[in-house]
């Protein structure tokens, strides 16, 4: 991660978080969303590992390609999941966004954890746009939602999960902003 170390240690941490979560959600009663948070727990640790700064930790050369096999499969599911709704997509974009972060990093120089100017100007400005429209739009819809009712679990509480959507892709637009 470029910039200080204690902005990606607060992004490792928000990740992380997210990802716990997610895990959390997975817990729930209903097949889709159990599913969904599965997927967002994935990317919520995944952009957690990419995060950690490169001072603290040096992923091996092996580690790169890793993420993007690992990440190119969760984009091959999301655009089999996208037959059966368009809201499956965002995950399409999602993980082919941590798979282009992914490659960046690997094609930099010394691979050095991707510290800038390693991506396609035209592919992250498209990326960025993306995100920073779909936190503006996540944002806009969280904002009237009231706090769920004591009898629903944490797994089910539609603001939390759209809390937890939010933060990803606040976090994927600072993780894209140093590319």
């Amino acid at each position: 991660m470029h910039g200080p170390a204690s902005h990606g240690w607060l992004l490792v941490a928000l990740c992380a978080a997210t990802g716990a979560y997610c895990l959390l959600r997975m817990r729930s009663g209903v097949e889709e969303q159990r599913r969904a948070a599965g997927g967002e727990a994935l990317m919520g640790f995944g952009m957690a590992a990419m995060a950690v700064p490169a001072a603290a930790f040096t992923p091996p050369s092996w580690a790169w390609p890793a993420y993007a096999a690992v990440f190119g499969a969760a984009a091959l599911h999301a655009l089999w999941s996208a037959r059966a709704g368009a809201h499956h997509l965002h995950h399409l974009v999602g993980a082919s966004a941590m798979v282009y972060m992914a490659v960046a990093m690997a094609v930099s120089p010394g691979h050095d954890g991707g510290h800038g100017g390693s991506g396609v100007p035209l592919v992250t400005g498209a990326l960025l746009l993306y995100f920073m429209g779909y936190v503006l739009l996540s944002g806009a819809r969280l904002a009237p939602v009231a706090a769920g009712g004591g009898g629903v679990g944490w797994g089910d509480r539609p603001e939390l999960a759209r809390a937890c959507r939010l933060s990803m892709g606040i976090a994927m637009v600072a993780m894209l902003l140093p590319l």
